[in-house]
Order: structure tokens, then C-alpha cells, then sequence
């Protein structure tokens, strides 16, 4: 499958954010819901075509027929040690249908570009310590983990 990279279009909306819903396909923490999670990763994305976040960017994958295969939201984010102005990959989803054909690898390499045409010298993500194919899949890209965050309900 080929799979092409492009910018999103205001026409794109209702798929990302059904596409976003896969975000907790995974199977989220026992102390986040699902429903919490999506309607974070929705708000997120309605403000990003309200918008509302600078220094932004939302790619879409396509293949040949330019079907929607998938997303990838960045935005520009500090170091927290450095202050260093990095890119940040807020989120990336594919459809199933999509899973291991390639745009998910194509959605980063439109990450990784997007950030050096920033000026910067770095891309970050977060993923949940659960989520293991998605950290294998970073791991393989060469994405090295930094820090763990630990959470405890009281």
C-alpha cells in the first residue's frame, strides 16, 4: 500500500476524531477511564480546528484511492529541564484496517520533518506504560524512553 501524507483540511474533522476514539483501544489505567480520555483527545482536536492552538499541525495518511488511513497532531511544546522549544506529537491514530500497512511509519516521518522545518532538534511523545505495541512500534523508530510517571489514587 502506498501511503501519502498531507495537511488536514477543515473536511477532515469528523474522521480524526472518530479515528481518536482508537486511542483507548489499548486498554487505559484502571484510574483513567476511557471516556475521559476521549473527551480530552476530542477537545484537543476540536480546539486545534477552532484554531485555538498555535504552532500546530494535524497530517493525514491516505492511500492511492485517498482514503483516510490515519492522523498524527503536533504541536510545539518546552523542555522541561531546558526550556528548549521542541516538537511534541500529541497524538497518533490509525484506522484498523490501517494497522501494519505503513501510516502509521509515514504519519512519523511527517513528524519528524514537520519538526526539523521548526528549527528544532527534537520530537517527544507520551504513551501510556500499558500501551505495548505502540511503545514497541516507537522503540523500533528509535524513540527512547525518558521518564515514568507514577500515579497513586488516595
Amino acid at each position: 500500500m502506498t501511503v501519502a501524507i498531507r495537511e488536514a483540511t477543515p473536511d477532515d474533522q469528523d474522521f480524526v476524531i472518530a479515528t481518536a476514539r482508537r486511542l483507548v483501544a489499548f486498554g487505559p489505567p484502571p484510574w483513567r477511564s476511557a471516556l475521559e480520555i476521549v473527551e480530552r483527545e476530542v477537545r484537543t482536536l476540536d480546539d486545534f480546528f477552532d484554531g485555538r492552538i498555535p504552532g500546530s499541525a494535524l497530517f493525514i495518511a491516505g492511500d492511492e484511492a485517498g482514503a483516510r488511513l490515519g492522523f498524527a497532531f503536533l504541536e510545539t511544546a518546552a523542555d522541561y529541564f531546558t526550556g528548549e522549544r521542541h516538537g511534541h506529537l500529541g497524538m497518533l491514530a490509525v484506522t484498523e484496517g490501517a494497522e501494519g500497512h505503513g501510516a502509521a511509519a509515514a504519519l512519523m516521518g511527517a513528524a519528524e520533518e514537520w519538526t526539523r522545518a521548526h528549527g528544532f532538534s527534537r520530537l517527544t511523545l507520551n504513551v501510556f506504560a500499558g500501551n505495548t505495541r505502540a511503545r514497541a512500534f516507537y522503540e523500533r523508530l528509535a524513540f527512547n524512553p525518558e521518564t515514568l510517571r507514577y500515579v497513586k489514587d488516595l
